[in-house]
C-alpha cells in the first residue's frame, strides 16, 4: 500500500470510530439515571463498566471479586431486570446505576450504552469493561491489586490488557450443578478446557482471534468458524476518543488491539473466568432464543440455544480443574510477561 493508500485507510478507520462515538452519544438518551454517585470518583480510580439483565444471583460475588481487586466504582446499565438486580445495585455506595427498557440489540448489544458512559466518566482512568458472568484474573491478582497492575502498565507505556475468555463448566449435565446466590460461581463450575484453541491475527484490525473451548467443541464442531470469539480487551487506559467495535473483542484506534508481543516475547495477559453455565442456563437460553437480543441474525443460533436448553454435559476426562492463576499460566492460557 502506497502513502496515499495508507492515508485513505487511516481516514476510513478514523471515520468508523467517529461514527461509533456519535452513535453512542445519541444512545445516551435511552439511559435513565437511578443512582448517580459519579461525583465520588477520584483521579486514579480504577472503574468497572457493565451492562446486565437479571443477574441478581451473580451480583454479590461479582461486586466482592472486583472490590477485592481494587475497583473503586462501578457504572452499571440495567436493561430492565425483573429479578431485583436494580434494587440490589441501587443500595451499593460504590455503584452508579442507569436503567433502560430499550433494545439491547439496537444498542449494538449494549456497546453503545457502555460507550456513552466511558466517554463521560472514563476519560483518563483505567477502565474495566466486563459482563456480569466474567471474573478477571491475572498473574499475582491474589497479592497485587488492579492499582498496582495499572501503575506497572503505565510505567511500561501500555494502554490495554488482553484476556482469554475461559468457559467454566460443571461435571455432569449443566442444570444439575448446585449454586446459591452469592456463592463463588467457580465453586459450582470448576472445570475448563486447557487445550483445543485456535489463534489468528485479524489483518484489518490487528486484533487476535481465539476460538475453541467447550462451546466450539460441543455446539459448533461442524462449523467451527461460528464458534464464539474468546479474545477480549477488557482493561484500557481510557480516552474519550476510544471506541469498542465488537463487544470488548476489538477497539479503535487499532493500536489498542496489539495485546501481544511481535518480537518473539510475551506480554502480560489475563483470563476472564466465564461463568455462563450456572444452573438455570437452560431456561435462560430458551428466553434468549425468544427475545432475539443477542449476536447473529435472528434464527442463526436457534440450534445453539436449543442445545443449551437441553443442559448437556460438557465435561470430559481431559478437562482441567481450576486451581488458580499459576495453573493457567503453566498451561499457556495467560502470561505474566515482565510482570514479576
Amino acid at each position: 500500500m502506497g502513502k496515499a493508500g495508507a492515508l485513505i485507510e487511516a481516514w476510513r478507520w478514523r471515520r468508523r470510530r467517529q461514527v461509533r462515538l456519535a452513535r453512542a452519544w445519541r444512545k445516551r438518551r435511552e439511559l435513565v439515571s437511578l443512582a448517580d454517585r459519579t461525583e465520588t470518583i477520584r483521579q486514579g480510580d480504577v472503574l468497572a463498566f457493565l451492562v446486565l439483565r437479571n443477574e441478581a444471583h451473580r451480583l454479590p460475588n461479582l461486586l466482592a471479586h472486583y472490590r477485592a481487586l481494587g475497583v473503586a466504582h462501578f457504572l452499571v446499565v440495567d436493561n430492565d431486570s425483573t429479578d431485583g438486580s436494580r434494587d440490589l445495585l441501587a443500595d451499593q455506595a460504590d455503584v452508579s446505576l442507569w436503567h433502560t427498557q430499550a433494545s439491547y440489540r439496537a444498542a449494538r448489544f449494549g456497546v453503545d450504552w457502555v460507550q456513552s458512559l466511558l466517554m463521560r466518566h472514563g476519560n483518563g482512568h483505567w477502565c474495566l469493561t466486563v459482563d456480569a458472568d466474567e471474573l478477571l484474573v491475572y498473574p499475582h491478582h491474589d497479592t497485587r491489586p488492579l492499582p498496582a497492575l495499572t501503575a506497572w502498565l503505565d510505567a511500561e507505556g501500555e494502554r490495554s490488557l488482553g484476556a482469554l475468555m475461559l468457559d467454566l463448566f460443571p461435571q455432569g449435565p449443566l442444570d444439575t450443578a448446585t449454586f446459591r446466590p452469592g456463592q463463588d460461581p467457580v465453586d459450582a463450575l470448576p472445570w475448563y478446557d486447557s487445550a483445543n484453541y485456535t489463534i489468528q491475527q485479524k489483518p484489518d484490525t490487528g486484533a487476535l482471534w481465539i476460538q475453541g473451548g467447550p462451546r466450539s467443541r460441543a455446539f459448533f464442531a461442524e462449523d467451527p468458524q461460528k464458534g464464539p470469539t474468546l479474545t477480549k480487551v477488557p482493561l484500557v487506559k481510557w480516552s474519550w476518543r476510544y471506541a469498542y467495535v465488537n463487544s470488548t473483542h476489538t477497539l479503535l484506534p487499532r493500536a489498542l488491539n496489539r495485546i501481544y508481543d511481535t518480537g518473539g516475547g510475551e506480554k502480560l495477559s489475563g483470563v476472564l473466568l466465564h461463568t455462563k453455565f450456572l444452573p438455570g442456563i437452560g431456561a435462560r437460553s430458551a428466553e434468549e432464543k425468544t427475545r432475539r437480543q443477542h449476536f447473529g441474525a435472528p434464527g442463526d443460533f436457534d440450534a445453539y440455544y436449543d442445545a443449551l436448553t437441553a443442559a448437556p454435559d460438557l465435561w470430559h476426562p481431559h478437562a482441567s480443574r481450576y486451581r488458580g492463576w499459576r495453573q493457567l499460566e503453566a498451561e499457556g492460557l495467560m502470561s505474566r510477561g515482565g510482570w514479576g
